[in-house]
């Protein structure tokens, strides 16, 4: 029920001054587009998650050995 009316409200306001038929082909276009969508485009965003954090992760570890450990070149 939200569903349909978040289509009409939406196909509404892409369609404009054209409303009618258009708006509501539009909307319905809209709702399913976003409801056939919504997982893979969940599972992405997760996935770009996961990976930043562990980006981040790996990069605020300390270095194995200090700077003073490292030999000196002559």
């Amino acid at each position: 029920m939200l569903g349909k009316l978040a289509g009409a409200w939406l196909g509404n306001r892409i369609a404009g001054r054209n409303a009618g038929t258009r708006g509501a082909i539009l909307g319905y276009g809209a709702t399913a587009l976003a409801r056939r969508g919504f997982g893979p485009l969940a599972a992405g965003a997760l996935a770009v998650w996961g990976a930043k954090k562990l980006y981040n992760r790996r990069n605020a570890r300390s270095p194995r050995y200090p700077s003073e450990a490292s030999p000196s070149s002559l």
